[in-house]
């Protein structure tokens, strides 16, 4: 059973995750209202070797209402790197997304407010968070992908590639990217190679070649 921990200073949107989680087998260990309660609680958990396997937290929360969740997010990311964390937002904000990326892209997702009502797609995201894998927002990639065309570094890819990219940066395997754009797992290997070749990324065994391109990707 994957544990969570939610954070979120609306109680009625607070309870309602909880329900919908809950419902559907996670167990929710805790819910807090600020991100210095965030912080305290997961301590107090790490400490009796309990951490849960993903934090689920409003980007904006008491007192100032501006950063303090994402930034709760991305000390616990510092802290704990076993540590899943979704974020969501009211609205797609770059600068938070990019924040939370910079360091990795494992165990991390970023979603609009709006995604919770999808019930099935929001609860698949925390559990692909909370085993390792990444959950962004499509708009937060459409929006992203309009940032990176403005600079130089992706300006070599071609058109489906920065398709195939976009959809590495939301934590899709091949097979699944394959599926959404209907084609083969070949044709996807393919793109894949040639965005390695495109950006300058070698195979090496001390890099993940993957993450590096959706960093680029990213930070472009």
């Amino acid at each position: 059973m994957l544990r969570v921990v939610i954070a979120e200073d609306s109680v009625l949107l607070r309870e309602g995750l909880t329900r919908l989680l809950t419902d559907r087998g996670l167990e929710v260990v805790a819910g807090v209202g600020d991100g210095e309660a965030l912080l305290m609680t997961i301590h107090e958990l790490a400490a009796a070797d309990a951490l849960p396997d993903v934090v689920v937290a409003d980007v904006r929360m008491p007192p100032t209402h501006t950063d303090e969740g994402v930034r709760a997010c991305v000390t616990l990311r510092g802290l704990y790197p076993q540590l899943g964390v979704l974020v969501l937002s009211q609205y797609v904000e770059e600068r938070y997304a990019g924040e939370l990326l910079a360091g990795s892209t494992r165990g991390v997702g970023y979603l609009l407010k709006d995604r919770v009502a999808e019930v099935r797609e929001f609860v698949d995201a925390v559990v692909r968070v909370a085993g390792g894998g990444t959950a962004l927002d499509p708009e937060v990639v459409q929006q992203l992908l309009s940032r990176s065309r403005r600079g130089d570094v992706l300006e070599g890819l071609t058109p489906r590639e920065r398709e195939v990219l976009g959809l590495m940066a939301e934590g899709r395997t091949n097979a699944a990217v394959a599926k959404q754009l209907v084609v083969s797992d070949g044709a996807v290997e393919k793109h894949v190679s040639n965005i390695f070749l495109k950006l300058g990324l070698a195979q090496s065994p001390e890099d993940h070649r993957r993450v590096l391109a959706v960093l680029t990707y990213l930070s472009s």
